[in-house]
Formats: C-alpha cells, sequence, structure tokens
C-alpha cells in the first residue's frame, strides 16, 4: 500500500510539472521574458512555401538597416537567385555584388587587396573582426544571420513538446517569431526597473536589457509602390519584422521547400508500399492459412 501510495504522489507530481509547463514562462524563467505571439507565416506547416515578394522585401530590409552591424557569413550573393528564394535575376544578383568591397588576396606581392564583390563571394562583414565589432557596439559583437532564425528560440510549454514534432501538426517557427516579437518588443521600462546606462528595454529579450537600440521604426525602408502610389504592404515595424524575420528563415534554412517536398514524396511511397505489402501478405498467405484450419480437428482427435 505504501508503494501504491508513493507511485500515486510521484505520477501526480510528474502530471503536475507537465501541466504547470504548458503555461507561459515567467520573466525570470525560460527565454526571460512573455511568449512571442504566434505568427501566421507562408513557410509553416508540410506544405508551407516561402513568399518570394516578402523575402525581397526581408532582404531589402537586412540590407537597409540589419547589416550595418550584423554579418551573415555562410550567404552567398548568388544564393538569392536560387529558386525557392527570393529569385533574383542572375543580372540583380551580379550588379549587386559589385556594389560591395570584397578582401582578396595576397596578390604576387604578398599583400591583400579589395575588389568588387562577386555572385560567388558571401556577404561581407560590416567588421574587420569580432573585436573591432564588439568595440562598436558596447563590448559585445553583434551575432552572425546566417543561421539566426534556427538559433533562437524558446519554450512553449512541455505540452506543446509532445506535438511540435509531429507531421502536419507539429510547429517548428519559433525562431522567426522570436525576431519578429523582439523587433517589436521595445517600450518604456517599469518604473521600478532599474535600467543600466546604455541598455534599452525589450520585454522578450531575456533580462529585459538589449544593448541594441531600436533599430528600426516606422517609414524607415521605403517598399515597393503599387499603381495608386501606395506602399504593397505596410511600412511599419509589426510589417519589418515580419518581412525580415522571413528572409532571416530563408537564409537559415534556404532548401527547406526541397527538404518538404522530398518529406512529403517519400510519407506517399511508404504509405502505398505499406498498402502493397499488407495485399500481398494477405494474398500469399491465404490458402496456408485454410490448410493450416483444416488440419486442426484431426491434431485435436490425436491429443
Amino acid at each position: 500500500m505504501m508503494m501504491t501510495r508513493v507511485l500515486s504522489t510521484t505520477a501526480a507530481a510528474a502530471l503536475a510539472a507537465l501541466l504547470i509547463g504548458a503555461v507561459p514562462v515567467s520573466a525570470q524563467e525560460g527565454h526571460g521574458g512573455p511568449i512571442p505571439a504566434r505568427v501566421n507565416w507562408s513557410f509553416a506547416g508540410v506544405f508551407g512555401r516561402f513568399d518570394t515578394a516578402q523575402l525581397q522585401r526581408g532582404f531589402q530590409v537586412y540590407k537597409e538597416v540589419c547589416s550595418a552591424c550584423h554579418s551573415m557569413k555562410l550567404v552567398s550573393f548568388r544564393n538569392l537567385a536560387q529558386e525557392g528564394g527570393p529569385d533574383f535575376t542572375a543580372g540583380q544578383v551580379k550588379a549587386l555584388a559589385a556594389t560591395y568591397q570584397v578582401k582578396d588576396g595576397p596578390n604576387d606581392a604578398g599583400e591583400m587587396f579589395e575588389r568588387p564583390g562577386r555572385p560567388a563571394d558571401t556577404f561581407p562583414p560590416p567588421f574587420p573582426n569580432d573585436q573591432a565589432a564588439a568595440a562598436a557596439n558596447g563590448g559585445k559583437a553583434p551575432p552572425d544571420f546566417s543561421v539566426i532564425a534556427k538559433a533562437r528560440t524558446f519554450s512553449r510549454g512541455s505540452l506543446y513538446f509532445l506535438t511540435d514534432w509531429l507531421p502536419f501538426v507539429g510547429y517548428s517557427e519559433q525562431g522567426p517569431d522570436y525576431i519578429h516579437a523582439l523587433l517589436n518588443g521595445y517600450e518604456e521600462p517599469p518604473k521600478d526597473f532599474a535600467l543600466p546606462e546604455g541598455g534599452h528595454y525589450n520585454k522578450y529579450y531575456p533580462g529585459h536589457i538589449i544593448a541594441m537600440p531600436p533599430p528600426i521604426t516606422d517609414g524607415q525602408v521605403s517598399y515597393p509602390k503599387n499603381d495608386q502610389g501606395q506602399p504593397v504592404v505596410p511600412e511599419t515595424v509589426d510589417q519589418y519584422g515580419k518581412d525580415v524575420s522571413a528572409f532571416l528563415m530563408w537564409a537559415a534554412e534556404p532548401h527547406m521547400m526541397d527538404r518538404k517536398a522530398l518529406g512529403f514524396r517519400v510519407i506517399l511511397f511508404l504509405i502505398i508500399l505499406s498498402a502493397l505489402l499488407y495485399y500481398v501478405k494477405k494474398k500469399i498467405w491465404a490458402d496456408v492459412g485454410g490448410e493450416v484450419h483444416g488440419l486442426q480437428p484431426e491434431l485435436h482427435k490425436t491429443y
């Protein structure tokens, strides 16, 4: 009886811990703030696809705002023209690359030199090294943006862990959700909050103190206009955050759509193969099963 009560108490405690994990974490736990809102991304889900226009706008935001501090060392200019991405033309990529100066060398004299960029080059970093980046940004180097959308995440609660990995209902877009929330999370600190000099309050950042000032404001980036001369989408921080988050998700996983297409074909193949194997098994063993059942009366009489 004692062992039964112990096991029951343990099971109840485990269930309570699991249920508590489903509640949004506090500012002192987990990722350090309220749970970022879930955004309706076009690339979410098994059949999700990147929105080409959104990726182009997101690249514009990165180029005009983020690239001043954040590098993207793992992305080449030519990636912008590959299928499933921003879908720039080869000519556009070549012209874009030529606007950058890339360090190359050594030359015949053993010296490094700068030249215009080429499509095969990766995006040159804004600082020559991490030490220079840290010195220019309050002692901390800004993170590289190549895989930031996959590297940043947050806990949605223990119960979500049971479903996020499942096909068709799973969710793996916490990174873009967090980036979008962070860009929109700047606000005035509470009266009793001690904000150090040079720090900025962001309700989604761990500890709420972030060195980066609000990087973008409404109307800062001019988007393409429609026939009436109006922006195709609102020029707001919320929209900027969605667009650049989608672009960074593509940069972190540029072959996502190919992976999903291959996975769908594999699952379909396995379903068909399983049905065929079941049919063949039933067909082959049908007569054998009849013979075995026919012998049962004789075996019964023998024993």
